[in-house]
């Protein structure tokens, strides 16, 4: 096995060894429901939600599904090209909705456009690193109990019009030794345990994110996985993506 090999595997083992009791494994949704069925019909749609991350400097004009320049250039396009080039008869139409400098209540105020609207059968959300950090640097008085309950109240709402969702949540990470990254972040851990919750009580597929790069620390700094601690860089994008793609194809 090569030195890459290896350590993707032992990024796996990391993943599934982070997984909270309750929660459905990364590599297999739960049969007890359509939202976590890995249901490979043609023509499904998939929506990418959340901030920066998700963004990665997308082109809003480029909202078509399945648009290059729409995609951004981080996880999604990764995930995107991944699963259109290797399936071309599955019939996947893919979007990416994230906004940099989201949180929760603002994916409330444009879901019926950005989300309702386009009838995805799968939904993929990242958010809450905002939820925390604009209260350390822009005076956003939100609380991680905000947090969980506009992320509540944003998927109740999202279930009642989509009964039949299949739902990723990929947890809101914070990669030590990043610029960004102080000694206050400790208090970001509560929004992470909220996002678990979220993920138990909608039976969604949940993405330990902060496992997965807490394991890559081991290899190699913050600088080469997400150089501010938030931001990934082009290998924290490549593990984001297949990690996202496990939890996909199971």
């Amino acid at each position: 096995m090569s030195d890459r090999r290896r350590f993707l595997h032992k990024c796996t083992l990391a993943i599934l060894a982070s997984a909270m009791p309750g929660l459905p494994a990364l590599n297999a949704f739960p049969e007890s429901s359509g939202r976590g069925k890995n249901n490979t019909s043609a023509g499904k749609t998939i929506l990418f939600q959340g901030d920066s991350i998700t963004d990665a400097g997308r082109d809003r004009g480029h909202y078509y599904p399945n648009d290059g320049r729409g995609m951004g250039g981080g996880y999604v396009r990764m995930v995107a090209s991944t699963l259109l080039g290797e399936e071309p008869e599955a019939g996947y139409r893919i979007y990416n909705r994230g906004i940099s400098g989201n949180k929760v209540y603002q994916l409330a105020d444009r879901w019926q456009d950005d989300c309702l609207q386009l009838r995805p059968d799968v939904l993929s959300i990242l958010i809450g690193v905002n939820d925390f950090w604009h209260t350390l640097d822009f005076n956003y008085q939100g609380t991680a109990e905000t947090y969980e309950n506009d992320f509540r109240d944003l998927l109740k709402r999202t279930l009642n019009e989509l009964p039949d969702l299949q739902l990723i949540i990929a947890e809101p990470f914070a990669v030590a030794g990043g610029s960004a990254i102080t000694e206050k972040w400790e208090a970001f851990k509560p929004y992470q345990q909220a996002a678990r919750r979220i993920a138990t009580e909608f039976n969604a597929a949940f993405i330990p994110l902060q496992s997965i790069f807490d394991e890559a620390l081991k290899h190699a700094p913050a600088s080469y996985w997400a150089p501010d601690g938030v931001h990934p860089s082009m290998a924290g994008d490549y593990l984001m993506a297949q990690a996202w793609l496990k939890a996909m194809r199971g």
